[in-house]
């Protein structure tokens, strides 16, 4: 089922989430997850997003294994292509590397892409949706999307990453996403909305 996706300056993109009881049956929660992600042309989705205070977000990093026309696919792009999991209590051990600027962007933010800076390498543990725990070591966009993910479950969006002067500048589009004036294809649910 598509649910709403919950837009800029709802209060639970703000909260640390809660951890899900380990057993739990969110089978149908991650079904919609993945179906709303799909659906709003996604490459990530937390708990939070569509309304829930829970610590699980899902990734598809597929879309960045495309190279460009007339270009072979790089290593990392043949990696990406069947990078599909489910990401329950996660917790990052490890972040490492040079951090390097790359344009990230959010569904609860629609319009508005800012150079975010990032460390190239992730090490998190986590349950997948079988409620089997892993420790693995992501890097490049597989890393960084766990990295964006892994902050909403904290309640920390990629504008807070920018700095003071950036986020002034954009303080009245994120305003106009708040009260619904965005133009967006997905569904969506705003804080401001006048009904």
């Amino acid at each position: 089922m598509i649910l709403p996706i919950v837009a800029y300056g709802s209060p639970v993109l703000r909260k640390e989430t809660e951890e899900i009881e380990e057993g739990s049956d969110i089978n149908e929660l991650i079904s919609n997850m993945f179906d709303t992600m799909y659906a709003s042309s996604g490459v990530g989705l937390a708990g939070p997003q569509i309304g829930e205070s829970l610590r699980i977000f899902i990734v598809d990093a597929s879309p960045f294994s495309e190279p460009e026309e007339g270009e072979k696919a790089s290593k990392e792009q043949l990696q990406l292509k069947d990078f599909k999991k489910v990401f329950i209590n996660p917790i990052i051990e490890a972040e490492k590397g040079k951090e390097w600027p790359f344009s990230e962007g959010c569904l609860s933010i629609p319009g508005i892409r800012e150079e975010v800076i990032r460390k190239p390498t992730v090490r998190i543990s986590y349950f997948d949706e079988n409620w089997t725990l892993h420790e693995e070591t992501f890097e490049g966009i597989a890393a960084r999307i766990i990295q964006h993910e892994y902050d909403h479950v904290e309640g920390v969006l990629f504008t807070d990453h920018l700095n003071p002067f950036k986020r002034r500048l954009l303080k009245r589009k994120l305003d106009d996403i708040s009260k619904g004036i965005v133009d967006i294809d997905y569904k969506m649910k705003f804080p401001k909305l006048k009904r």
